[in-house]
């Protein structure tokens, strides 16, 4: 057989072989290095037998997959230790998650506290010292129920297995686990894990269930990853928008309204910024603007699918006998103004945008600051038009959405999510022919992606944009979804060329997402400390003494106002010292501390946040300064 190795070179054999024996035959530094292999694609162990012609490619710790690898090795270590402390212990799922690992556990009686998890660190890193093997065996549904027997939570997930599907356990030292794998070769990769906190999850996500303890961790294969991983988590705390928001006079949360954010006038100043800068970027991209109703009639999102389908994420109310619904999302209101007049082929594209109110029935155990809410601004746009323009808007889409999130210094990839298993609406065909138009528009102009399975929106197939912060973490918020669907139940049309009626095609697309949620990830991906033109007070004004400063400072204030220049000045009897730092805290991009010498020079003294230089310059270059440095979105 024919082994073909990257780069194109290829070993042959007279038999099997195993990855560890094939990873020796090059190089035997490399068997030490490679914890699973790539086998024709798919990630496998590395005591995998190759029986016929592949492609093998193997996995060191540089590469990306092992440290997913090393996480999900690491979630069973866990368990096997929380195993060994606890014998009675049930385990629901330990999946990988972005920076590291989870595991839900049933513990019964037994409840645990943050000061149990070093003890259960200490034991995992004793257990891992002893380098056990971990082994993937193939089993029977019978043998499986019957190895699971004791735990009710494998049973469950394994009677609802397929009969076709291949069930794989892995063994090491004392514990074992149903998993598909790929796993490390032994535990000794394991020298660098921490476990970071707890919380309450219902087995499967269903509120019916019993709460399990969910323990979550994570892992390196350096300590110096580690430390800088654990930093990193500490400057994250120091960055919640939940403090910052209150610090700053952003906004509030009321127990009166759970879930529905309050904005503060600084807070309200930041919003509009950006919703002015959405406004004028999308006029320039030719969109139309509309406002849609909040609450509409039953019947409406019956036809749209919502009703079926987002029941009971649903807030409703009874108006004149009739039902009603507030609305969820903006679409079904665009179809309706769509349908309002007439379009002929020559109207396309239509874009229609619309920042829009919307509700949703959130569980409360879900809220979170601003990241979580129950009701929220969707940046919202409607973008009609004939199937072979498809290809085009979606690249000028990824440019459009590439441009704004650059003003904001943040990263991102797309992931092009495809039809759901289960709640989903129209044909398969459909859902086919509009999965392969995102593929090829990606594809034409050269865009990395990576493929989402079934996580699409029940109407139709999307891209979506996950964007990285300072923090290195990642956060869903554009998206672009292609829809066949809606037009046909809303019998949406057209008149083309020859006159004839035909269906339109739609996307829908969202560019923050949500404003709130976007606001919320901006405070902490800048640490309070806005760009100016975001900023909601842009330049603090200190008079050293008021008795000699103040009316320098109050024309200083004048004259930033009139140059559209958001001002304060701090004229209270306090000392110079303690107005700085308290411009300081309040994370204000420029103060101008004004003395004798500006009052004698006509100049201003400025200094940047959180730098200690100071710079004198005249006032007029100052304006001119600031307006440059707005108008630029620096």
């Amino acid at each position: 057989m024919f082994i073909k190795l990257p780069g194109g070179n290829e070993l042959s054999y007279e038999q099997e072989r195993s990855l560890f024996d094939i990873a020796n035959d090059i190089s035997p530094s490399l068997k030490k290095r490679s914890i699973v292999a790539r086998l024709n694609g798919k990630l496998v162990d590395m005591n995998t037998v190759v029986t016929k012609d592949a492609e093998v490619e193997f996995i060191t710790t540089e590469d990306p997959e092992a440290l997913e690898v090393l996480r999900h090795s690491s979630a069973h270590l866990l368990a096997e230790a929380v195993k060994t402390l606890y014998p009675h212990a049930h385990f629901g799922v330990g999946p990988v998650i972005e920076d590291g690992f989870y595991y839900d556990i049933d513990l019964g009686e037994d409840v645990l506290s943050e000061h149990d998890l070093p003890v259960i660190e200490k034991l995992m890193n004793k257990i891992a010292s002893q380098n056990s093997q971990i082994e993937r065996e193939v089993v029977s549904k019978e043998q499986a129920l019957e190895l699971f027997k004791d735990d009710p939570y494998k049973v469950e997930l394994i009677k609802e297995l397929p009969e076709s599907e291949e069930i794989s356990v892995y063994k090491q030292a004392h514990f074992i686990d149903l998993c598909r794998g790929p796993h490390l070769p032994g535990t000794k990769w394991i020298k660098h894990v921490k476990l970071l906190s707890l919380a309450g999850a219902y087995w499967r996500g269903n509120s019916d269930n019993i709460q399990l303890t969910r323990v979550y961790g994570t892992a390196f294969f350096s300590k110096e990853e580690l430390d800088e991983h654990l930093n990193l988590l500490e400057e994250r705390k120091k960055r919640d928008h939940r403090k910052l928001g209150k610090q700053l006079d952003l906004f509030m949360l009321s127990e009166y309204g759970p879930g529905f954010p309050f904005w503060l006038p600084n807070g309200m100043i930041l919003r509009r910024e950006l919703e002015s800068f959405w406004y004028n970027v999308h006029l320039k991209e030719g969109y139309k603007l509309i406002q849609t109703p909040i609450m509409l009639n039953k019947e409406l999102w019956e036809i749209s699918g919502h009703w079926e389908n987002y029941r009971e994420n649903m807030y409703t109310s009874e108006i004149d006998d009739m039902e009603f619904a507030i609305k969820p999302m903006n679409c079904p209101g665009g179809m309706l103004v769509y349908k309002r007049d007439i379009h002929s082929y020559k109207d396309f594209p239509l874009k229609v945008g619309e920042l829009g109110l919307v509700h949703r029935h959130e569980a409360s155990g879900a809220l979170n600051g601003l990241f979580r809410v129950r009701n929220f601004t969707q940046d919202d746009a409607h973008i009609f038009m004939t199937e072979d323009q498809i290809v085009q808007e979606i690249r000028e889409l990824v440019r459009l959405f590439d441009y704004m999130y650059k003003v904001f210094d943040l990263e991102y990839h797309i992931e092009l999510s495809t039809r759901p298993e289960d709640k989903f609406i129209g044909k398969i065909e459909t859902w086919d022919r509009a999965e392969k138009a995102l593929a090829d528009a990606l594809e034409s102009m050269g865009q990395d992606y990576k493929l989402n399975p079934g996580d699409g929106a029940f109407y139709g197939p999307k891209l979506d944009f996950k964007l990285k912060d300072s923090m290195k973490r990642i956060w869903q918020c554009g998206t672009i979804q292609l829809d066949m669907n809606l037009p046909e139940r809303f019998d949406l049309t057209y008149i083309d060329h020859n006159g004839e009626k035909q269906r339109p095609v739609m996307l829908h697309r969202a560019l923050y997402g949500s404003i709130e949620r976007f606001i919320g990830i901006l405070i902490e991906h800048y640490a309070g400390a806005f760009p100016t033109w975001m900023s909601p007070v842009q330049v603090k004004v200190i008079p050293v003494n008021n008795e000699y400063h103040l009316d320098y400072a109050k024309e200083l204030v004048d004259l930033l106002k009139d140059n559209g220049i958001r001002v304060e000045i701090d004229d209270r009897d306090e000392k110079l010292g303690y107005k700085i730092r308290e411009a300081q805290t309040k994370k204000i991009p420029y103060q101008l501390v004004i003395g004798d010498k500006e009052l004698s020079s006509g100049e201003v003294n400025y200094r940047r946040y959180g730098e200690q230089n100071q710079m004198a310059i005249p006032k007029a270059e100052f304006v001119q300064l600031i307006l440059k440095e707005i108008k630029d979105k620096k």
